[in-house]
């Protein structure tokens, strides 16, 4: 049985903007969900309709078997993390992080031992005794995200809690959230428009777009089977090559290139995706070289061809010259076809 479901779940604003458009979502215990997706596409008003801090206008949403869609957040026994700390001013940061758990009666000698464990982790040993004013934006998140994790609510909701930091801290704390999850087996719903967090963290993705869930799936299904035409180019970096064309008997056709690639399908038009580090430089379509990425690792090899620019993820060590004529291939076993209504055929 799910812990959390979300039924019909919709979100319109007074003046009329529909930011969820009926999300049906169910989370098993101790999962970790990323809601991912560009901006403006629901995930953070989903994220706080399961907090309580939006009230759902359609729908409804159960915790560990209660109905508390029209409870208060205080009423729902979840923990926040939010992008833009929220810590309270007048208090150390000692007092911060052992706010929580005052506020539930836990006994001192358990508080402590809960307290040094994130302290310890979070590195904040030397910052117990100052205040918010006195600290770094990034040493503010990494107290707001202890507070947050000292105690183990029944879910927790993080929005974003990343978005104000630099790469290095981003990377450790990323870390920090993972294995105290994975510790203390805590359902999570993460909030993010970075793919590459989402892939990381996450047991399960939930790819958002204009208040609609586009698929659910686990990060390798996601990256390797997507749903849709947005999720193959919105997942990715890059994201999936996409070209236009028509299934006939005997394969694709690309539009404008008198070539056939391997497909299996009903005869319709269609659009082939195919990732760049399945694009090879040994096939039929002819272009050229426009622009060389080199990323350590491999290269980016973008290509201008009759059917529009391809990135090919090629080796680092031989670089390409821009104007280069090069031959492109694809490997048939890593394509995707969809339909002219942009599904996954």
């Amino acid at each position: 049985m799910s812990f959390l479901t979300l039924t019909g779940v919709e979100k319109t604003y007074p003046d009329g903007t529909k930011a969820v458009k009926g999300v049906d979502l169910a989370i098993a215990q101790g999962e970790f969900v990323v809601l991912l997706g560009p901006s403006g596409c629901g995930k953070t008003t989903t994220l706080r309709m399961i907090a309580g801090l939006e009230l759902a206008t359609a729908g409804r949403i159960h915790l560990a078997g209660a109905d508390v869609t029209t409870l208060k957040p205080s009423q729902r026994d979840v923990g926040f993390v939010f992008q833009f700390y929220a810590l309270y001013p007048h208090l150390t940061v000692a007092q911060n992080l052992a706010f929580p758990l005052e506020c539930v009666g836990m006994p001192r000698e358990e508080r402590e031992r809960r307290l040094a464990g994130v302290v310890g982790r979070l590195g904040l040993g030397g910052l117990l005794s100052r205040y918010p004013r006195q600290l770094s934006g990034g040493d503010q998140q990494r107290v707001s995200l202890g507070r947050a994790l000292v105690r183990t609510p029944a879910v927790w909701l993080m929005d974003e809690p990343l978005g104000t930091l630099d790469a290095d801290q981003r990377l450790a704390l990323r870390d920090f959230i993972r294995e105290q999850q994975l510790d203390l087996k805590v359902t999570t719903i993460y909030v993010t428009h970075d793919q590459e967090e989402a892939m990381a963290l996450a047991d399960r993705v939930v790819v958002m777009e204009g208040g609609l869930i586009r698929q659910v799936a686990t990060p390798a299904e996601i990256y390797q089977r997507p749903a849709t035409l947005f999720v193959a180019s919105f997942v990715g970096s890059p994201g999936m090559n996409l070209l236009k064309g028509e299934v006939e008997a005997d394969g694709f056709r690309p539009d404008g290139v008198d070539m056939l690639l391997p497909a299996q399908a009903a005869p319709q038009p269609a659009t082939l995706g195919v990732r760049s580090e399945h694009v090879t430089l040994d096939g039929p379509l002819p272009g050229t070289v426009v622009l060389d990425e080199y990323l350590g690792a491999w290269r980016n090899l973008h290509v201008q061809t009759a059917c529009g620019r391809i990135v090919a993820r090629v080796a680092a060590e031989r670089p390409h010259r821009v104007g280069e004529a090069v031959r492109l291939g694809v490997d048939p076993a890593h394509c995707s076809l969809f339909g002219a209504d942009g599904a996954r055929l």
